[in-house]
């Protein structure tokens, strides 16, 4: 007889409902946005003793998993976590101006956009490792909790990363540095006290307009160029497409947006 499966609500949600957010909702789930949503029928694996896996169709509220996701990212943010100052370790202290966008693949980086949209960059970290016979690039831990440790954001912070995703392309050895490198990005940032909102690559892109003859790398640091002007000499070669991207996501998450045809750019109306 198969076990039961207890669906338990989330807690209250500790993260900022911000544009970003709320488009990352609608895009993936606009049904559920709708005043009464259907729950979704899914497969669910069941232990069994035997070889052959078994599943078993249970029906769960699909938008309440993609929250039950979102908060377990977001930082519990208690009133003196010793990470920040105490004066701004309160639950209504983070500054929703402050917002921050990760690339996490190994040439990635890390974007800081401040209250006055002013933005620093900087690259990933990462040291050589042997893997086998063989030395392979590898995210430099300390140093990124270092690099954190600098970024003077407030406690509970949103941070925008780009969504894992493997492609087949990419062979085993791409699928494992890139499922790596976006966990530990992930548990680093939550530890840091900020709290972490994945968003898919054609999410952000498509809100730039960075698709067909515009999906290129190239692309991406000519836009960020046009967003950020005084980041423009660190965008300036083609390997520095991972500080370009990191800014447009955390652009994308700030609910910044640009007119392609005369480079005018715009401020999000979603409050």
């Amino acid at each position: 007889m198969s076990p039961s499966i207890a669906f338990r609500p989330a807690p209250p949600l500790l993260f900022r409902l911000t544009p970003a957010v709320f488009r990352l909702f609608a895009a993936s789930a606009t049904t559920t946005l709708a005043p009464t949503r259907e729950p979704e029928t899914v497969t669910v694996p069941v232990p069994s003793t035997s070889r052959k896996p078994r599943g078993k169709k249970v029906v769960l509220d699909a938008q309440q998993l993609k929250l039950n996701w979102l908060e377990s990212l977001s930082f519990p943010m208690p009133e003196n976590d010793g990470l920040r100052a105490p004066e701004d370790s309160g639950p209504g202290n983070a500054d929703s101006r402050w917002v921050l966008g990760v690339d996490p693949d190994l040439s990635g980086a890390l974007a800081v956009l401040n209250p006055d949209n002013s933005a620093q960059v900087y690259d990933s970290p990462h040291l050589q490792v042997l893997v086998g016979k063989r030395v392979r690039k590898r995210l430099d831990v300390k140093s990124m909790v270092q690099l954190l440790k600098r970024v003077d954001a407030p406690v509970g912070t949103t941070v925008y990363i780009e969504q894992s995703i493997p492609y087949p392309q990419d062979g085993k050895q791409g699928w494992w540095s890139g499922g790596f490198g976006y966990g530990l990005w992930i548990g680093i940032l939550v530890a840091s006290g900020y709290s972490v909102v994945p968003v898919p690559s054609s999410l952000w892109k498509n809100g730039f307009k960075l698709s067909g003859s515009r999906s290129s790398k190239d692309a991406s640091r000519e836009l960020a160029t046009t967003l950020f002007p005084s980041m423009s000499s660190l965008l300036k070669r083609k390997k520095d497409h991972g500080r370009a991207e990191a800014l447009l996501i955390a652009a994308y998450g700030k609910g910044m947006k640009v007119d392609t045809d005369s480079s005018c750019i715009l401020k999000d109306p979603v409050p």
